[in-house]
Parts: C-alpha cells; structure tokens; sequence
C-alpha cells in the first residue's frame, strides 16, 4: 500500500491529522523531553511503541518531528530509529524518505494545494504554518503528480 493511502485512511478513520492525537489514538505513548540537539526518535520497546519529541522545538517542528516518527511508528514498527536532526531531515536512507513523506501527506493534505488559488492560502504559507522545510515538497504528490519536480 503507498504511503498517500497509508495517510488517507489513518486520517478517514480517526478523523484528525494531528499527528499526536493519531499516535494517542493508535496507542503509541509520546514523550516529550528536552533531548538537546536532537529533534526526536521512535522506539519499541516490550511491544510498547514510543515518540520522544524535543520539548524544546518550536510548535511546528514538533509537529513535523512527531508527523515525521508517527511515519515510523506506522510503517517501521519494528525498527528502533536514529535520532532526527536538522541536518538528518534530508537523508537518502529508504526509511527516512518513507517517514518524511508520511509526514508531508499528514501534515499538507491535498485540499490545501487544491483550493489555495481560491483561499489566498498558498503552499508557502501552507509550510510554514505546519513547519514542513520547502526541500521536503519535492515528496509532495497530487493525483500521482509530484508539486515540485
């Protein structure tokens, strides 16, 4: 199944995309913690899945961190991951690029792109208001489309 579908049916059936209430909702504890440089992880301990957030970050990076694990939690359940920070948001590894575009689709539905030209809303203030890096669009896609090439 593709991550946008992935997305689309975690946001149907519980009827939110905050991505803490999704992670309260799907049992998964969230911790937040000050963790100095580091933005957040997931982990899986004794079949208990947990996200540490920063308690530090500004509101939108936590919810981009906790969009960005909760894509962990959902798709690499089993995996204990590498600590999120700046510099590591941009990684090439497989499961960081699946975790990065759960957290777009989460956090950028559709809608937003779709209706921007009638709301005055654009996709940069669409990011900046969810904290989404505009290097993450790229991750972006719209009936198959990709938004930035």
């Amino acid at each position: 199944m593709d991550i946008k579908k992935i997305v689309a049916q975690l946001v149907e059936k519980y009827d939110t995309s905050d991505p803490f209430k999704l992670a309260d909702l799907l049992g998964i504890v969230v911790v937040f913690e000050p963790l100095g440089s580091i933005y957040g992880y997931y982990s899986r301990s004794h079949r208990t899945k947990v996200i540490h957030i920063n308690e530090n970050l500004p509101l939108e990076k936590q919810l981009l961190t906790g969009a960005h694990e909760l894509g962990h939690a959902v798709q690499h359940p089993e995996a204990n991951t590498a600590f999120l920070k700046k510099n590591t948001l941009f990684s090439t590894d497989k499961i960081e690029i699946e975790a990065n575009t759960f957290a777009v689709e989460l956090l950028l539905p559709d809608e937003l792109f779709k209706d921007q030209c009638y709301s005055g809303f654009t996709i940069y203030d669409a990011i900046e208001e969810k904290g989404v890096p505009i290097e993450l669009l790229s991750l972006k896609s719209i009936d198959g489309k990709k938004i930035l090439p």
